[in-house]
């Protein structure tokens, strides 16, 4: 299994395209807050083996918020994670582990009650992978939206939220809480659709819950399967999405992605690598992309580093620990001997 090298398509004269931009009107203390899963992953070993055959396992922080949170400091990014983590060795661990990444934890809760630090096991296989993620009363459903974080989005560039915050009924109203403010408070807000369906009791609620948090994003992020969880025709999504200046952003797996702002769309290839493990790209993609944004202003070349740092995920073991710095970023780029060229159509 491989990743295609990254190159874009030009149709159309830059002149006719009309394209939307986030406006950063002043320096904050956060380039973003990251809502969502921070857990423990366990990999079987030898790299490569089924579960039911591993001698051992290596271990890593995971979850997607984490895994954001992560990929958004390595590449020079000042992160805060909200999430809520189990008081018991696991959530320790877990807490020791971001730290050391330098990710701000001054809003991470704590769980006083039966709740757990969720756990993932995944196979580091290109083909044939199997995860298994168990959420039995997770603790990081548990946040609140109290004052301290409400003060922290106003100091924020970006709010992020995962949709494995939006499960359960509690949750995901004090999740809406902050998205809210967040929009009240000039704070960019991303929304992950992030769907995991054996989260959600039905499709039903699972839109509903979905629908409520879209409308509070400027951004939205998923795969078609995703956003057709909010709507079962993709090209009406995009139309919504697009009449009321939001960006919808396209994952297409190895097919790339695409960026739609108004009755423009960005069409963009992948970065060829050899594959390890399927997952993780998603979160490196979005985290960077999002700094790259910042920093840049241009779409094109923050899907380009994002594109880049989610072929450099898959090709490496564990996930977290697999996100790239910048600098692996900028070395990929130079190395394809492609010319990235786009397609705004």
């Amino acid at each position: 299994m491989r990743l295609i090298a990254l190159h874009f398509l030009v149709s159309g004269l830059m002149s006719n395209i009309e394209v939307q931009h986030l406006k950063y009107e002043d320096a904050r203390e956060w380039s973003a807050l990251v809502v969502g899963r921070a857990g423990l992953d366990l990999y079987p070993q030898p790299s490569g083996t089924k579960t039911i055959d591993a001698d051992s396992f290596a271990s890593d922080v995971g979850g997607s918020g984490a895994n954001i949170a992560i990929a958004m400091k390595r590449s020079g990014g000042n992160i805060g994670l909200i999430s809520a983590l189990s008081d018991d060795p696991v959530g320790s661990y877990v807490k020791k582990r971001l730290k050391a990444e330098g990710i701000d934890l001054e809003l991470m809760q704590t769980t006083n009650g039966n709740e757990r630090t969720s756990l993932a096991i995944a196979e580091e296989r290109p083909n044939d992978c199997e995860v298994v993620i168990y959420r039995n009363n997770p603790a990081d459903l548990r946040i609140t939206c109290d004052d301290g974080i409400k003060v922290a989005i106003t100091k924020s560039s970006n709010l992020i939220v995962t949709g494995t915050s939006l499960i359960e009924d509690d949750s995901r109203e004090q999740v809406l809480k902050m998205m809210d403010h967040a929009q009240k408070n000039d704070c960019k807000v991303w929304l992950d659709l992030d769907y995991r369906p054996w989260n959600w009791p039905d499709k039903e609620n699972t839109r509903l819950a979905y629908q409520k948090a879209s409308e509070l994003s400027n951004v939205l992020v998923g795969n078609e399967e995703e956003f057709q969880i909010l709507q079962d025709d993709i090209n009406i999504q995009i139309k919504e999405c697009t009449s009321k200046s939001q960006l919808m952003i396209l994952k297409k797996g190895e097919n790339g992605c695409s960026l739609f702002s108004g009755k423009s769309q960005l069409k963009a290839g992948i970065y060829e690598l050899q594959v390890m493990k399927p997952y993780g790209s998603g979160d490196a993609f979005l985290g960077n992309l999002i700094i790259n944004y910042m920093n840049s202003g241009d779409w094109w070349q923050a899907i380009e580093a994002g594109s880049a740092a989610a072929a450099i995920v898959v090709s490496k073991q564990g996930c977290a620990s697999a996100m790239p710095s910048l600098k692996e970023i900028q070395l990929l780029q130079k190395q394809i001997n492609i010319k990235p060229t786009t397609v705004w159509s």
